[in-house]
Parts: structure tokens; C-alpha cells; sequence
């Protein structure tokens, strides 16, 4: 544990299946006129989601604009353009609504409708401009339709620059959502694969926050559960996708991790498939992640063994009975377990269309763009070990 920290939670959390006709009669929406910021693939007219926001906006008094040009990795043209539409249409606060994606985009569009300027101006990382924004961000409030990011209940926006294959995280205090409703009915329609996915990505949240040298007592408490919640509960998901009970558990599970990225951070685990859906952005994140997680997780057992028995005993592993020299890689033993009940254990970086070849570049640019997860990690990376990592995880 560490014994400095700080905690800052600023957002209000509305959670439970049904709540979303909370949106109707809740007094603590930020605005008159709201950006309704939605994916471009269409499912949340599909799924009627988009519909029953804006009437139940419309019952309370607000009126909504809708933007949904955001593509699955969003970039820096969908921030332009959102945050233009923002500013035209005279919208006072920002809605993400559906996936991470939609979500993130709505968080940057919130902050360049304020400011001036391009978007990347005010990245602190990679070719960013390091610019701090001059006016606060638009408020905005958060309405997940998945459960995997967490940026409901975190600050942080992930937007690439395409011309640059950068992808890179951001955030600071007035890039919390004001308020989330996590409503559990608005994830049944998630397919079995993209809950795996998502699903995926909560689980690495929680266990790289548990070992980022930043975690502290609160994020530990969160990280632990939400490990041990999404073990049991993924694979009933994937496999049931109407189950309510596990939606629920699921989306709680994704909230709490999202928390965690609050109170603790991610590591360079996160850094490196960054650079991977950078370069071919059809790689869906939590995919990448689970592919690259058993060689990154090894790596760093092998070096820093202390706290992966806590997340194996979270997973339901055995672990006391097994040699010091074991007890870490009970964690390696269920990750690939839950990998495989989740029937994503045959997915590939080549599979993808990775090639080999592009290893180095990609392990230069985990670095270079997102390089201040390297600080965080448990064990020092150099390029010669992320090259290490990416060789180990390709096939």
C-alpha cells in the first residue's frame, strides 16, 4: 500500500437496471440544450437506446442535438467535428452515449467546444502540444450502453491521430462525467464476442491498477472485487447474454475498475495494444489486450512477483498450497482459463493482419505516445523488453 495518495470522485453514480427513465426527472442534468454524442455505426437507433434518451430529455425539459459520426477507435476529426456541432447548435452540455468510444469522444468534444484551438494541442504526450485548455469542458454526462471502459466513473478520453498513429490518453478534473447512469437493461443487446471484449478490458483495468506502483487502499479494494466479479460472471455473460444478474454484476464490475483508473492507474500493458489498434484500429481494444496480457502479465511476474497471488485468490485459484516460486503464476493460470471460457483463447495478432515486422515500431510507439504508463509499471520496460513482450504475445 502506498501511504500518500489522494482521492477525487467527483462524479454522481445512477446505477441499476430500469434507471435510465431516471433521465426524465432527475434535477441534477447541467444544461438546457444537450450534444447527444453517439457511435456512427448505428445500434443505438437499432436498439431504440437513442430514442428513449431523447424523450426522456425531452420530459425533463431539454432539448437534444445529436451527433454520431464517432467511429469505433475515435479520432481527432470526430473531436473537430463534434465540438463544432456543440458550439452551431448553441448546446450547453455534452451526452456520451453507448460504448467507451462514444464516451471518450464526448469528454473531448466537451473540452474543445470551450477552446480554441486543434484537440491535439492540449495532449501532454507524444507530438501533443502540451497546451493546458484555457476554460473548463462543457459538463457532460455519461451514459454506458457496454461494460468494459469504465469511463463512466474516470476521467480519462483515449482519442487517436490518425496522420501520426498515435493513441493516447488524457484527462483532468473537469473531463469527469458529471453524472452516469449505468443502466444494465442498455447492455443486453451486447453481442457474445464485444462482451467478451469489454469485459476483457474492465478485468485489466482492475489488475493493472492493483499492481501500478500508484495503487492505494481504496483502489485495491475496488480492483480485487471487480477481478473476482468478472471471473465468475463473464463467461455467464457471454454465454447468456439476456441474463440480467449478470449484466448487472458485470456493469457494476466495469464502474468499480473505471474507479480504480481514478484512484490508481493502468500500466504499460495498456500502452503497448494502444500502439497495436493505433496502427490497425479494427483490432477492438479488449481483444488486444487479452492477446498481449499472458506474455505482459509473465513478464512482470517474473520480475515483481508481489500481488499477483492476492488477484489468483480473486480469480478463485488455489494458491497456498503451491511454492513461492508458483504462486504468482496461479494469476497466469486463471487469466488464461477466463480467456478461453470466454472463447476468445484462439484469437491473434496475425490474426489481425499484425505482422511481425511491425513489432519494433510498435513497441516505439507504446513508448513515445503513452510512455507515462511505463512510470506507473511495476518493473522497469526498456524497448528491448517491450520487444521482448510483443514477440512472446505474437502468433
Amino acid at each position: 500500500m502506498n501511504n500518500e495518495f489522494m482521492y477525487n470522485m467527483p462524479t454522481r453514480l445512477i446505477f441499476g437496471a430500469g434507471r435510465i427513465s431516471e433521465l426524465a426527472e432527475t434535477p441534477y442534468l447541467p444544461g438546457e440544450k444537450a450534444l447527444i454524442v453517439i457511435g456512427a455505426a448505428g445500434a443505438m437507433k437499432k436498439y431504440g437506446y437513442l430514442e428513449k434518451v431523447e424523450t426522456c430529455l425531452k420530459k425533463n425539459g431539454v432539448e437534444a442535438v445529436v451527433f454520431n459520426k464517432v467511429l469505433a477507435n475515435p479520432v481527432t476529426e470526430n473531436v473537430t467535428d463534434g465540438a463544432a456541432c456543440a458550439r452551431e447548435s448553441g448546446c450547453d452540455f455534452i451526452i456520451g452515449l453507448g460504448g467507451g468510444s462514444s464516451i471518450d469522444a464526448a469528454k473531448s468534444i466537451a473540452v474543445m467546444a470551450a477552446n480554441e484551438g486543434d484537440y491535439w494541442d492540449y495532449m501532454q504526450a507524444g507530438t501533443g502540444g502540451r497546451k493546458v485548455p484555457k476554460n473548463k469542458a462543457l459538463p457532460l454526462v455519461a451514459i454506458p450502453t457496454t461494460a468494459g471502459t469504465g469511463t463512466e466513473s474516470d476521467p480519462w478520453t483515449v482519442i487517436t491521430k490518425s496522420n501520426t498513429n498515435e493513441k493516447i490518453g488524457w484527462g483532468r478534473d473537469d473531463t469527469f462525467p458529471v453524472m452516469s447512469i449505468i443502466d444494465p437493461e442498455l447492455m443486453l443487446s451486447v453481442p457474445p464476442k464485444m462482451t467478451a471484449y469489454t469485459g476483457m478490458d474492465a478485468f485489466f483495468h482492475a489488475a493493472e491498477c492493483y499492481i501500478a506502483n500508484v495503487n492505494q487502499p481504496a483502489s485495491d479494494l475496488f480492483a480485487l472485487e471487480a477481478i473476482r466479479i468478472i471471473t465468475k460472471y463473464l463467461p455467464v455473460a457471454v454465454n447468456k447474454g439476456s441474463d440480467i444478474e449478470a449484466r448487472t454484476k458485470l456493469a457494476w464490475a466495469s464502474t468499480e475498475a473505471g474507479i480504480c483508473e481514478s484512484l490508481s492507474c493502468c500500466i504499460a500493458h495498456h500502452s503497448m495494444e494502444h500502439a497495436v489498434s493505433a496502427y490497425y484500429p479494427d483490432v477492438p481494444h479488449g481483444a488486444g489486450l487479452a492477446m498481449l496480457s499472458v506474455a505482459f502479465f509473465s513478464y512482470v511476474a517474473e520480475k515483481n512477483p508481489e500481488r499477483f497471488s492476492d488477484m489468483a485468490r480473486a480469480m478463485g485459484e488455489e494458491v497456498d498450497s503451491l511454492g513461492e516460486g508458483e504462486k504468482p503464476f496461479a494469476f497466469i493460470a486463471g487469466l488464461k482459463k477466463l480467456i478461453k471460457c470466454i472463447g476468445i483463447d484462439d484469437e491473434t495478432l496475425s490474426g489481425y493482419g499484425v505482422k511481425k515486422e511491425d513489432i519494433p515500431k510498435l513497441a516505439e510507439n507504446a513508448i513515445n505516445a503513452m510512455g507515462f504508463l511505463y512510470d506507473l509499471t511495476p518493473v522497469e520496460l526498456t524497448l528491448k523488453d517491450t520487444i521482448s513482450i510483443f514477440e512472446r504475445a505474437y502468433q
